[in-house]
């Protein structure tokens, strides 16, 4: 959704407060889709401060991530406060202010940086989350399997011997 800011930039005593419910199906980052089991409710303040915009607010959805150890698709809630300054100006010394193009604001594209951003590293269906075997694959939150538990790289096999004892 693409917002007109040239009111806030032309009279510096207009603030803008938007509410939407933005409707994203999804993204795509890093190999991955990223979707959304929750419209993006999206409260923002617009306001002028010299020649840049002060933008803060907040964005709360919902995430359907893939767990890093099992695979399965779990949600996740996510709570983002905003405060970023939006310019007309590129300036190159400071890269924390977004450039704006023909009094045009991407709102997509600050909803996306910001989810990334708030991504967690390692995604988790939850701590405990016990992975699928290396071996067979199955999922062992579910189930276990029958592989043996003596994984022995075949290149240190050799090594164990040492350890051995009669």
């Amino acid at each position: 959704m693409v917002i007109d800011v040239s009111e806030i930039f032309s009279n510096k005593n207009t603030r803008k407060e938007i509410h939407l419910d933005l409707d994203i199906d999804k993204f795509y980052y890093e190999n991955e889709f990223i979707q959304f089991s929750k419209p993006v409710k999206v409260d923002l303040i617009l306001k002028p401060i010299g020649d840049e915009i002060d933008l803060t607010g907040s964005i709360e959805t919902e995430l359907l991530l893939a767990c890093s150890r099992c695979l399965e698709t779990f949600s996740n809630s996510i709570n983002i406060e905003l405060n970023e300054r939006l310019s007309k100006t590129l300036q190159s010394e400071d890269e924390d202010i977004i450039f704006i193009k023909n009094d045009r604001l991407d709102l997509n594209e600050i909803v996306e940086n910001n989810i990334i951003s708030m991504l967690p590293i390692k995604r988790l269906c939850n701590k405990d989350c016990k992975g699928l075997c290396h071996q067979c694959g199955i999922n062992l939150n579910h189930n276990t399997c029958k592989c043996g538990a003596d994984d022995i790289d075949p290149r240190l096999a050799k090594l164990k011997e040492m350890f051995l004892t009669d």
